[in-house]
């Protein structure tokens, strides 16, 4: 990556997938729900459904389990053409539950590397999904003490970046954006004007695909967030 003369002040961090678990839990509940299934679907014509229902339901529902949830009535509703047994909405119910009470767990590295970055950096949270779920995983997470700001959003664009780095004093060119996900955390973080930071999860929501901006001297791809300290400290130098 070239160099910029930019000096980062301030570090978004996205929460979900970059600073602990999210779509292990999405993926495994995803798989008792091709079991409930199985009787009225094959599990690719269920996935290949339960995507194109998330989809259009974005606008409606928003990111998040709530809407996951949602969408997978109306995926096992429209599958079973509206026959199904009110024991499998219960059970479709029951996942949704479970989702919001799985324990938060913080991926390796990351709270000793919010306790170094703080020390140098304003770090603000900035996460998309339901206000009430991202609330309470902060909380539940017991890394919220790092953070300057925290600010959840409906949707993750160019717009929204600018306007939460202004509203926590960062001109353009000083804030870097670390997240997961090319498409929500990365490409509009370098849009607005900011570094974008890559750090892969193993597993990616099918709506999050994008293609690297490899070109931009801007971006940078991590391996994991233990990396991003040295990485910083090395644009310094």
């Amino acid at each position: 990556m070239t160099k910029s003369s930019a000096t980062i002040t301030t570090i978004g961090l996205d929460a979900d997938d970059t600073l602990w678990h999210n779509e292990t839990v999405f993926h495994f509940t995803e798989g008792r729900f091709k079991d409930l299934l199985a009787p009225y679907a094959a599990p690719e014509a269920l996935t290949e459904h339960l995507i194109a229902v998330e989809r259009r339901n974005l606008r409606r529902y928003g990111y998040g389990i709530k809407g996951f949830t949602l969408s997978m009535l109306e995926t096992a509703l429209e599958i079973t053409d509206h026959r199904l047994p009110a024991s499998a909405v219960a059970s479709i119910l029951e996942f949704g539950r479970d989702m919001l009470d799985h324990p938060v767990e913080p991926l390796d590295g990351v709270a000793e590397t919010l306790a170094a970055l703080a020390a140098d950096y304003r770090l603000v949270l900035i996460t998309k999904g339901d206000l009430m779920d991202q609330e309470q995983k902060l909380a539940r997470s017991g890394l919220g003490d790092h953070f300057s700001g925290v600010e959840i959003v409906s949707e993750k664009t160019a717009e929204t970046y600018r306007r939460v780095f202004a509203r926590h004093g960062t001109a353009a060119g000083e804030g870097a954006m670390v997240g997961n996900s090319l498409r929500s955390d990365v490409i509009p973080a370098l849009e607005a004007g900011h570094f974008g930071i890559h750090i892969p999860y193993p597993l990616v929501w099918a709506l999050e695909h994008a293609e690297p901006p490899a070109a931009s001297p801007f971006f940078a791809k991590l391996d994991a967030i233990a990396e991003l300290p040295g990485w910083l400290t090395g644009r310094r130098g």
